[in-house]
Formats: C-alpha cells, sequence, structure tokens
C-alpha cells in the first residue's frame, strides 16, 4: 500500500463546513484533517530544515516569542484557532506556529525555498467578473490541502479590530490557519495572495498569514485597507492580495494591494493598483510598484518568466481567456502550470476561478486545459 507521503497528484480536495468558537472552529478542522496535518509536518523541508534548527537557538527562540506575543496582543482569537488545530491534530503547536512565522524567524528570505508560482488574473467585462488563480506552493504541499467553510460567532468583540462574527470559505495549507490562499467570506470579498519576497523581515511583527486571516473578516474595502496596514505593530513580511467584493456601490472594481514589511515603523507598506471596468491586473510573485528590495532567485527568474508568458496573449476578456492563460505550459523552464517531474520544487497545486456574476468558485484539480472542474461551490453571501 502506499504511504499519503509519496501520492501522485489526486483528484481530491476535502472540504468541512464547521461552526462554533475560533478554538473549537480549530480543533475540528485539526481533528478531521490530522493525518493530512501530520503527514505535512513529517514532509516539510522549511520546518525541518530551517525553522525548527533556528527555533532552537537563542535568537530563533527571541524571534518567535516576540512575534507570539505580539500576534496574541493583537489577535488572541487566531492564536486560539491555531491552537485548537494543534490540539484536534494533536501535533505541538510550536510547529505550527513556526509554519505562519516562516522566513521571518530567518531574518530573511531565501528566494530559492519559497513558493515561486502563484499566478492571479482578475478581468473586470461587463460580462465577465472573474478572478482566476494558480495556487502554487513548494512540491510538499501537494495532496496536503483543505477547504473549510467556517461560521464562528463569539460573545464579545474579538482582537484588534473588534469582530463579532466571521463566516468563510478558505483553501487551506495542511496546518495553517485560513486566508492564505483563495478566499470568500458572507460580506462578498474574495480575494487570493501571491507571495513576495522582501529582502528584509521584521521579527516581532505581523506575519503575513495572519494578516490575511484577519482579512476573512473585512465587511468592506476601507476595513480591508485597515487590517492590511495594521496600525500600530505592522506587517512581519510581504505579499500581494488581489481582491474584489461582490457587494459595492456603483462600478466593479478590482484592487491589488502589495503589501510591504514595517521596516520603518509601526505599519505595513502598502501600494494599492484598482481595475476599473474593461481594465484587470495580473500579478505574480514579485513587486510591481511598492519600492521594496526583494531576493534574489528562483522566485524573481519565475515571476519575470511568467510575466512574459502573461505577455504574449492578448488583454485577457472571458472566462477561457483566463484558463487558457493559467494553464499555459509553453515556458522553456518556469511554466504557469508547474507540473513537470517528480523532483519539480514547486508545483501547481490546484487553479481556482471564482465568478463574480454567476457567484461561483471552481476548483480544479489538474491542469484546467485537459480535465473538468473537481468542484463548483456557491458564494454564500450574508442575508
Amino acid at each position: 500500500m502506499v504511504a499519503p507521503a509519496d501520492l501522485e497528484r489526486r483528484d481530491a480536495i476535502p472540504v468541512l463546513y464547521t461552526r462554533g468558537t475560533h478554538y473549537s472552529v480549530g480543533f475540528d478542522v485539526g481533528r478531521t484533517f490530522a493525518s493530512i496535518i501530520h503527514s505535512f509536518l513529517e514532509k516539510s523541508v522549511p520546518l525541518n530544515e530551517i525553522y525548527l534548527p533556528l527555533f532552537n537557538t537563542e535568537n530563533g527562540r527571541k524571534t518567535y516569542v516576540s512575534t507570539y506575543e505580539n500576534v496574541n496582543k493583537s489577535f488572541p482569537q487566531y492564536i486560539r484557532e491555531l491552537q485548537g488545530i494543534a490540539d484536534g491534530a494533536k501535533v505541538e503547536f510550536h510547529k505550527l506556529f513556526l509554519l505562519h512565522i516562516d522566513d521571518v524567524i530567518t531574518g530573511g528570505q531565501d528566494g530559492n525555498n519559497q513558493p515561486i508560482g502563484c499566478s492571479t488574473i482578475c478581468v473586470n467585462e461587463p460580462d465577465c467578473v472573474v478572478l482566476g488563480h494558480t495556487e502554487d506552493a513548494l512540491s510538499e504541499v501537494l495532496n496536503h490541502f483543505y477547504f473549510v467553510s467556517a461560521h464562528i460567532i463569539s460573545e464579545t468583540p474579538e482582537g484588534k479590530h473588534k469582530v463579532l462574527e466571521e463566516r468563510f470559505t478558505s483553501l487551506c495549507y495542511a496546518g495553517h490557519l485560513p486566508g492564505y490562499t483563495m478566499n470568500s467570506n458572507h460580506h462578498g470579498l474574495v480575494f487570493s495572495i501571491n507571495t513576495l519576497s522582501a529582502k528584509t523581515l521584521v521579527g516581532g511583527k505581523t506575519p503575513r498569514h495572519f494578516i490575511t486571516r484577519a482579512l476573512l473578516a473585512a465587511e468592506n474595502f476601507v476595513q480591508a485597507q485597515e487590517i492590511l496596514r495594521d496600525h500600530g505593530v505592522g506587517a512581519a513580511d510581504g505579499c500581494s492580495i488581489n481582491m474584489t467584493f461582490l457587494r459595492q456601490e456603483g462600478d466593479r472594481l478590482f484592487h491589488n494591494a502589495e503589501m510591504g514589511p514595517a521596516t520603518n515603523g509601526n505599519e505595513s507598506q502598502l501600494n494599492i493598483l484598482t481595475a476599473s471596468p474593461g481594465e484587470h491586473i495580473i500579478h505574480v510573485n514579485s513587486y510591481q510598484r511598492l519600492p521594496v528590495p526583494e531576493v534574489s532567485g528562483l522566485i524573481i527568474e519565475s515571476s519575470v518568466e511568467r510575466m512574459k508568458t502573461f505577455a504574449k496573449y492578448a488583454p485577457p476578456k472571458t472566462v477561457d481567456d483566463v484558463v487558457r492563460m493559467l494553464s499555459d505550459v509553453t515556458a522553456s523552464e518556469h511554466k504557469v502550470f508547474r507540473d513537470h517531474g517528480k523532483n519539480q520544487k514547486v508545483k501547481t497545486i490546484c487553479v481556482g476561478i471564482i465568478d463574480c456574476i454567476k457567484r461561483t468558485w471552481t476548483l480544479y484539480a489538474e491542469n484546467p486545459s485537459y480535465v473538468p472542474p473537481l468542484v463548483v461551490l456557491p458564494l454564500m453571501l450574508k442575508d
């Protein structure tokens, strides 16, 4: 019998529907997906070869503790949620928290050890309003992810943003909080994430995983910006957020927010590009506007080649255009859809198409040029 760690790509995306407190929702996630979480923790190269060894050093432990204390002050509810995942899966909490700190514990990033493939295309046409995204990650993430659809109601306002209720669906890497992949919430926010690799990271600040987790509670674009700026602390690292709200007054707008680490103060660096009707946004894994010094290596080389691939296409106008571009395998080295060779460092684990007109979320577990979607989920909005 083949061990789960050795499975080839599976046409399977498990989903959990859960309701309760932050801790109980986390516990249900951990209990339900315990075997997947255990398998991922065993396979994760960054965790076992970088983060855990650094955790056992004086400087690494200092970064861990200062980051934990700040996150627990700003977002105690998400610490409880992560503790619930750890308890439900029966794994050590510090291992899960290290996954959320990731390269912040090193003080800088290695462009050769990052997920270097996520590509997002947003199309804003009268008859096509779509956010398309390739979810790319280090190869050990393949078959180690799942959907969480959660409804959380708190007795009192929670965290620095005073949140009482959250209802969302998120694609989650094993053992990770929701929010850092493709997501939707009941206020109509849909968004995807592109990892960005700033050269300098700041220990003790808020890791991007917790900022994007908080974004799942945003009711409007103003709140989303406040969450991303993280006033009083600021981001420890960076990412790109592609988003729109299904319910908004006036014209449909897409936004790409480039967030950078708070290297000179207590607020994230932020630059926002807006796509009006008739326009589109394409973003990968390098800063396009925010002047943040970046690492070198595969993450930048891959981003450059994928943008060259996209430039060969006419501006996308339809869902088929988006699917075709995100399925592209024509590049000589850094393909858009990555699934070439057993030893490939980064793979596309799935592709998502969020249709803002039909209010559906279509997921492909393989290249969408060759296979039908695995699932089409409705986008549920608050009454």
